[in-house]
């Protein structure tokens, strides 16, 4: 699928999701060349599905995991954009959740991905304490 369908069913689906009930658990959606029958889809599905959509607009790729699947320190390490050795001093420190098979560190998905909402929330804090300490330091 090219960037500008990815677009252009992602501006449907959001259409959709908008003009829907938003405590609704399910959806019906009709499928073109599909007849007369919808397909039923829980709400986080299509949310999700939007959400790839959106990757794909933009030209980025895409990758499912579930949230408990095992990752390799190299694996880890890419999805936060990190190095092995930087992932490997977290995971020691005990900031990152991990478990040994052999002499091999697997780090859970769900983990990382905890690990790095906590890491965008500590982030947009010191850049707010920094913007707040510069408006003081202007007013002066």
């Amino acid at each position: 699928m090219d960037a500008e369908k990815a677009a252009r069913a992602l501006r449907r689906i959001n259409d959709y999701l908008a003009a829907g009930p938003g405590d609704s658990d399910e959806f019906e959606i009709l499928v073109e060349g599909g007849g007369d029958h919808a397909l039923v889809l829980p709400r986080q599905a299509v949310e999700m599905f939007a959400y790839i959509l959106g990757a794909m607009a933009r030209g980025q790729g895409v990758q499912i995991l579930p949230l408990h699947a095992e990752l390799t320190t190299q694996q880890a390490a890419d999805l936060l954009n990190v190095s092995r050795p930087y992932l490997i001093g977290l995971l020691e420190r005990g900031e990152i959740d991990f478990r040994l098979v052999g002499r091999h560190r697997r780090v859970r998905f769900d983990s990382v991905m905890e690990y790095r909402r906590h890491d965008d929330v500590r982030r947009r804090e010191a850049v707010d304490e920094l913007s707040q300490l510069g408006q003081e330091l202007g007013e002066d």
